[in-house]
């Protein structure tokens, strides 16, 4: 085994890869941050899921080009359990902005300021971390409507 602060500063590595794939839509590199088996249980477990395949299918669904995201992580707690497994601890600052309308869980031309706790689980896959569990519970969640004369732009607009 590496020495562990090696271990805990690649999984926080891992962890901001997570985020950058996810508000690039990068959803193939995605699949390379979780096990197969991964376990997901979003907002609260108003979302879950059990298997990559289908957490990155609901995360293809809830992140169209007309709404982008941006998820910052800190204050990691980090606790390696045995050479090949981990459990964190994450505070998450998001901001969601959807330009666009017609969204089936997301209101038309709104932007959404939130945090939460992320709970999650890692585990060693030849030699490199993945996630294995992950979810979280919101601490608040502030959902606006966007102003009428707003302007907005993305790299996917």
């Amino acid at each position: 085994m590496s020495h562990p602060h090696e271990e805990i500063a690649a999984i926080e590595r891992l962890k901001y890869r997570y985020f950058r794939c996810v508000d690039t839509k990068a959803w193939e590199e995605l699949r390379e941050v979780l096990t197969e088996d991964c376990v997901s249980w979003y907002d609260s477990g108003r979302h879950g899921f059990e298997g990559s395949e289908a957490m990155i299918a609901f995360l293809t669904d809830a992140l169209p080009a007309s709404i982008v995201s941006m998820h910052h992580a800190h204050h990691p707690e980090i606790e390696l359990t045995s050479d090949t497994t981990a459990r964190g601890c994450w505070y998450l600052h998001d901001y969601v902005v959807n330009d666009g309308t017609g969204h089936p869980s997301f209101p038309d031309r709104t932007e959404l300021h939130g945090s939460a706790l992320i709970e999650e689980e890692y585990r060693k896959v030849d030699g490199h971390w993945r996630i294995s569990r992950t979810g979280y519970e919101r601490i608040f969640e502030d959902l606006r409507p966007l102003p009428e004369k707003h302007s907005f732009r993305s790299r996917w607009s």
